[in-house]
Parts: structure tokens; C-alpha cells; sequence
């Protein structure tokens, strides 16, 4: 029977060096924030076309179109999805930070990617709510509730969900930038998202769509990053 040392489990493979095991976390929330973005991009554009505001608004009336109730359907259904993924992004970016996060700015990136995921299924739900509103073989819904609904859908998505994703931004690229795993370029495109959410978003229709492309850029450059340093042996 082979003699097991102290530095090798029984099998006798050799054990696997703290660098190679912890890559494994930074690609999954890579591949976490490329899902989420895809899926939040998505839902975003379907509400936008199915119940459009501003200008474009349309009537209880107009919301009979199937078309429309369609894109509301496949939105609402796309959310819980994208939240599951995003929570999986968050977590995972956590976990790689490991001990070396700042207290401060884990607490204020934990509670905003939650109040996000909160507000943001609040959003779909009320998107949900308007789309029970229009019965097209029922009555019409009275003007002042369908623009209760579509108004609170907006409300939570834009002026809130959004707000926190600012917060989110910023927390991480912050984080990002001190300890050195994000280049400055993306630290730079982190802080432009966060003014643009925060202060754009509310008053120009689709500028909401600037943090499913963030979180895309930033997942796919997590994504890469890791598995080009997989490929690199660890040292002995």
C-alpha cells in the first residue's frame, strides 16, 4: 500500500493548489452575467414594445392587439429567470472576492443587488397587473386604472430597479478597481453606466438598456479572463 504525505490525499493524486480551484467561481459568475443580460435586455425591449409610454402610449383599447400581450407574457415570464441568474452573478462575485472585500462596499453591493432583484420582480409583476387589465372579450378597463398600472410598472422598473442597479454599477466597479481585477476602462464604463441610470434613464426612454449591456460586458470579460488564466499552470 502507497504512503500517503501530509501534502497528498490517499489516492495519491496531488492536491488541487488554492489558484486552480478558486478560477472555477469567477467563470461561473462570467457565465452568470452574460445569461442575466441577455435575459434583462430582453424583458426590458419586450415591455417597452408591448407598453410603450410617453408619446407612444397606447389605450386599454389599443393593448387588445395580441401582439402586444405577447411581448408583456414573454417578459413576465423571462424576469424570474434573469433574477435567478443575477443572484448567481452576485453570489459568485462574492464568493471570489473572498476575504479581501471591503465591508463597507460588500454591504452596500449585497443590499443593492437584492432591493434590484426586489423592485425588478416588483416591475414584472406590475406589468402583469396591466396585462390583466385588458380583457379583449371583456369589458375595457377604465382609463384612470390602466395608467395606475403602466404607470407603477415604469415607476418601479425605471425609477427604482434601476436606480439600485446603479448602486450595484458602482459598488462593483469600485471593488473591482481596489483590488485590481478590473482594468480601468471597464472601471470607467462602470461609473458612466451608474450616472446614466441615475440620472438619464428617468427621462429618455431605452437608456435603461445600458446596464444589461454593462452587465454583459463585464460578464464576458470575467468570462474570458478566467479561462485565459486557467490555461496558465499554477506554480509549484
Amino acid at each position: 500500500m502507497q504512503a500517503t504525505g501530509p501534502g497528498r490525499p490517499p489516492s495519491g493524486r496531488p492536491p488541487q493548489t488554492p489558484r486552480a480551484a478558486g478560477l472555477q467561481t469567477p467563470r461561473a459568475a462570467g457565465l452568470a452575467g452574460i445569461v442575466f443580460a441577455l435575459l434583462l435586455a430582453a424583458a426590458i425591449v419586450l415591455i417597452r414594445l408591448g407598453i410603450p409610454e410617453g408619446a407612444d402610449a397606447v389605450s386599454p383599447e389599443g393593448f387588445s392587439d395580441s401582439a402586444r400581450r405577447t411581448a408583456v407574457r414573454t417578459a413576465i415570464a423571462l424576469v424570474p429567470f434573469a433574477g435567478i441568474f443575477f443572484l448567481w452573478f452576485l453570489g459568485a462575485v462574492r464568493a471570489h472576492v473572498g476575504e479581501g472585500e471591503d465591508k463597507f462596499l460588500a454591504t452596500v453591493f449585497l443590499g443593492s443587488g437584492l432591493v434590484f432583484t426586489a423592485t425588478m420582480f416588483g416591475a414584472a409583476a406590475a406589468a402583469g397587473a396591466v396585462l390583466s387589465t385588458a380583457h379583449p372579450a371583456g369589458p375595457t378597463p377604465s382609463l384612470p386604472t390602466w395608467d395606475f398600472g403602466r404607470h407603477f410598472a415604469y415607476t418601479l422598473m425605471i425609477g427604482y430597479a434601476m436606480r439600485m442597479a446603479a448602486v450595484f454599477t458602482c459598488s462593483l466597479s469600485v471593488i473591482g478597481h481596489r483590488l485590481g481585477v478590473l482594468p480601468r476602462w471597464l472601471t470607467v464604463l462602470g461609473f458612466l453606466t451608474t450616472l446614466t441610470l441615475l440620472f438619464v434613464s428617468s427621462n429618455v426612454p431605452w437608456a435603461e438598456l445600458v446596464f444589461p449591456a454593462w452587465s454583459l460586458v463585464i460578464g464576458a470579460y470575467i468570462f474570458v479572463v478566467a479561462g485565459r488564466d486557467a490555461r496558465i499552470p499554477a506554480a509549484d
